[in-house]
C-alpha cells in the first residue's frame, strides 16, 4: 500500500498543480486529502476543478465547515474570498464529506484531532503565543480508541511524524498551499515553516512498518504571492513568498 497525503491547500491551485505533477512523476496514483481545500485569497475555483479531476478520498477541515455553516456576512476574509469563487456544486461536495474517515482498514484520517477539526494535535500554543511540541502523553490522550496503525492529521501546516508508545504512527503532511499563518485562537500566535514550498507526504506500508517520505516542492510561489497582494492580503503575500508571516521573523 503506497499513497500520498495532501492537506491544507487553501485555494492555492499553483501549489496543488506542482504537488500533483510530483506525484505523477513518482508514479503515485492514490492519495487522501485531509481538508481545508479552498479558504484563502487565491484560486478556490481552480483548486476545486483540479480536485474534481482526481476525486481522492477526502474529509472536511474547519475552514471547509465554515464555508457550509456560516452566513456569508459572518465569514472571515479567507473564507469569504473562497466562498465567492465556489459554486453550489462545490459546496454540495463539501457537505457530502465526513469529518473523519477510515482508509483501507488500517489508516485513520482527521483534520485536527479525532474529535475536533480546529484543535492542534501535535503542537500546543502557550499563553504567551509561542508554539511548543505536544508531549507524548498529550498526543496519546487524543489517540485513545483509534485502532489504525497509521493516523493522519493536518491543520497546523507543519510536517511532523510521531511514534506512539504502542507502535502506532501519527503523520501530519504539512500544507500544500499555505506555509505560514497567524491565528487568534486560543491566543494570537503564528505558525511558520520558513519555506514557500508546497508540502505533502508519501506513505507506504511494508511488511515491517510504515515508511514516510515528506516532499517539499518548489512551485510558482511568487505568482501566488502576487495574487494575494493583488487581493489586498499582505500577510498571505508575505507567507507565500517566504514561508514567514510575523515581523519578528525578519
Amino acid at each position: 500500500m503506497r499513497f500520498a497525503v495532501i492537506a491544507d491547500i487553501h485555494g492555492n491551485a499553483r501549489a496543488l498543480r506542482a504537488v500533483l505533477a510530483d506525484m505523477d512523476a513518482l508514479g503515485v496514483a492514490e492519495a487522501v486529502n485531509l481538508g481545508d481545500f479552498f479558504s484563502g485569497p487565491l484560486d478556490a475555483d481552480e483548486t476545486a476543478a483540479l480536485l474534481a479531476e482526481r476525486n481522492y478520498p477526502s474529509i472536511r477541515g474547519n475552514h471547509d465547515r465554515y464555508l457550509i455553516t456560516q452566513a456569508r456576512e459572518d465569514m472571515g476574509l479567507s473564507d469569504g474570498a473562497a466562498f465567492d469563487l465556489l459554486s453550489e456544486t462545490h459546496l454540495d461536495w463539501i457537505r457530502s464529506l465526513p469529518e473523519t474517515l477510515s482508509f483501507h482498514g488500517d489508516v485513520f484520517l482527521c483534520h485536527g484531532t479525532p474529535t475536533s477539526d480546529q484543535t492542534y494535535w501535535l503542537e500546543r500554543v502557550n499563553p504567551d503565543g509561542s508554539l511548543r511540541r505536544a508531549t507524548l502523553s498529550e498526543i496519546e490522550a487524543e489517540a485513545k480508541g483509534i485502532g489504525a496503525s497509521l493516523i493522519l492529521c493536518a491543520h497546523t501546516h507543519l510536517p511532523r511524524i510521531v511514534h506512539l508508545s504502542d507502535g502506532r504512527l501519527i503523520v501530519n503532511p504539512g500544507s500544500v498551499g499555505c506555509p505560514a499563518y497567524d491565528d487568534d485562537h486560543p491566543v494570537y500566535h503564528c505558525v511558520e515553516t520558513g519555506t514557500p514550498n508546497a508540502s505533502y507526504a508519501i506513505v507506504e506500508k511494508t511488511p515491517d512498518a510504515w515508511t514516510v517520505t515528506f516532499r517539499s516542492i518548489p512551485y510558482a510561489s511568487t505568482e501566488a504571492s502576487a495574487l494575494a497582494a493583488k487581493n489586498v492580503r499582505a500577510g498571505w503575500a508575505r507567507a507565500l513568498a517566504t514561508g514567514w508571516i510575523s515581523e519578528a521573523s525578519d
